[in-house]
């Protein structure tokens, strides 16, 4: 198979497309769930433990969440940047040891930046240590009924210790879907602005696949490129889940591959839950294929193809509805975000401390969250200081640079680490992207609304280095 230079990608794309999986040579775990069921659509060796890399933030995101609704901590609050995450490899925020950033914020960068300082920042903030936040992290695994997974740390960054399935990244993904949807907004955020720089998703799917609404990308050397995306048709909602892709554009199509074929009348093969599996174990380390000798591996994950008619995307795809990839990325209209408290804030601060001290109490004389009922779906209460209650929305007036100083912002209511390898693991090129343009959008948890920004994204092409 001979392909121009000009339409190799769009021919590669319906190629893809047309045959779905990989063949044996690099066959790796994947899944495609129907989120209001549960049920599976198609599996892949859905239960081989993998690591799990920067979808890891998923599960951070989860905790977070469930801490605000139990009104442990609330989105407003400030988290405190310790020397720890500073000490974090990239991908990374590169805040300074001591500022602040509220909780909303963060799950932002978290989410879009795949920020492993901020996911530090998260945890301490939250659960007061890494230790105990990955405690945190295997409790709600269980409760989720995830089975291959063991968590030690909040970004993914390279531990042999830390592993999961495609199937428990599924279960993940309709967790934070179907607990917490009033935070739905928070993994489809195609860029975020904070001061003059604005930082676009990873996530290739999202700019390109028609009806794809989210959720997290990760890589590591160890894992190679791992996904886990929702899409929605009509008023179907899935959730597929790639792992251990060659490279990010093979992560994309592979995915949209999967998504197609779903979307088209795939039959339900029984619950996810019940699918049999090893339980948490070593996971293949995928080093040598995917960062020693990548163009191999990604010769060989699509070898299968070349045998097949090749069908061009034209027309006729586009005017039956079936699936495809966006001749050109979406654009993406950047939220705002901040560093610093909102103005007028005067609650706790939430920093690295004792893990059995709640958020503030570290604090002399500082005030005391209170237990908080489950918000009603739709709608996230947030309980503050006296047992106040209001709605998670905020308007902000500006935003600032990361080294720059608070800002003030208006807001209405609501063990055995590798660290030699980090380096090494946590560098990826990003997905091939159009400029973010346009006005700042609502997003994340709570809708935050935000006035408008004449800011522009340059965003493919550089190498990003990240476990993301």
């Amino acid at each position: 198979m001979k392909l121009s230079s000009g339409g190799a990608l769009r021919r590669v794309v319906a190629l893809v497309l047309g045959l779905g999986l990989a063949g044996p040579a690099m066959a790796t775990p994947s899944i495609v769930i129907d989120v209001a069921t549960g049920q599976v659509l198609e599996q892949d060796q859905a239960t081989a433990v993998w690591f799990p890399a920067s979808t890891t933030k998923l599960m951070t995101a989860y905790v977070a969440l469930d801490a605000v609704r139990k009104g442990r901590i609330t989105l407003d609050t400030p988290l405190v940047v310790s020397e720890r995450a500073t000490e974090q490899a990239p991908s990374k925020m590169g805040f300074r040891a001591g500022q602040q950033v509220t909780l909303r914020n963060a799950l932002v960068m978290l989410m879009v930046k795949s920020a492993n300082d901020i996911a530090v920042t998260i945890a301490e903030g939250v659960s007061g240590s890494i230790e105990a936040f990955a405690g945190e992290m295997n409790q709600a695994s269980a409760a989720i009924g995830m089975k291959e997974s063991y968590w030690v740390n909040p970004n993914g960054l390279p531990d042999d210790r830390q592993v999961s399935s495609a199937r428990d990244l599924a279960l993940l993904g309709r967790a934070l879907l179907v607990d917490f949807p009033e935070s739905a907004d928070l993994y489809h955020i195609g860029a975020f602005r904070i001061g003059r720089r604005i930082m676009p998703t990873h996530n290739g799917l999202l700019k390109q696949y028609p009806g794809a609404d989210g959720m997290k990308t990760g890589f590591t050397c160890p894992a190679g490129y791992n996904l886990v995306a929702s899409a929605t048709r009509g008023s179907k909602k899935l959730i597929t889940v790639v792992l251990g892709a060659p490279s990010g554009a093979a992560r994309t199509l592979r995915t949209a591959a999967l998504f197609d074929r779903a979307f088209q009348g795939a039959q339900p093969q029984g619950l996810a839950s019940e699918l049999p599996g090893p339980g948490v174990g070593p996971a293949p380390d995928q080093r040598d294929k995917i960062c020693v000798r990548h163009g191999k591996a990604h010769k060989q994950y699509v070898a299968e193809f070349e045998d097949a008619p090749i069908q061009m995307l034209g027309d006729s795809a586009q005017k039956s509805g079936e699936g495809h990839l966006n001749a050109q990325p979406l654009a993406f209209d950047p939220v705002l975000v901040h560093t610093g408290p909102i103005e007028g804030y005067a609650g706790p601060v939430a920093k690295p401390r004792d893990p059995k001290l709640a958020v503030g109490a570290d604090e002399p004389g500082g005030p005391q969250l209170v237990p908080a009922p489950l918000a009603e779906p739709g709608k996230l209460t947030v309980w503050g200081a006296g047992g106040r209650a209001f709605a998670a929305a905020a308007g902000q007036d500006d935003a600032e640079e990361p080294h720059g100083k608070s800002g003030k912002h208006k807001a209405k209511g609501k063990g055995h680490h590798h660290d030699s390898a980090k380096a090494q693991d946590s560098a990826e090129s990003g997905d091939d992207s159009e400029p973010a343009k346009g006005k700042p959008r609502k997003h994340g948890p709570g809708k935050a609304k935000h006035h408008s920004s004449r800011s522009t994204a340059a965003a493919g092409g550089s190498r990003v280095a990240e476990a993301r």
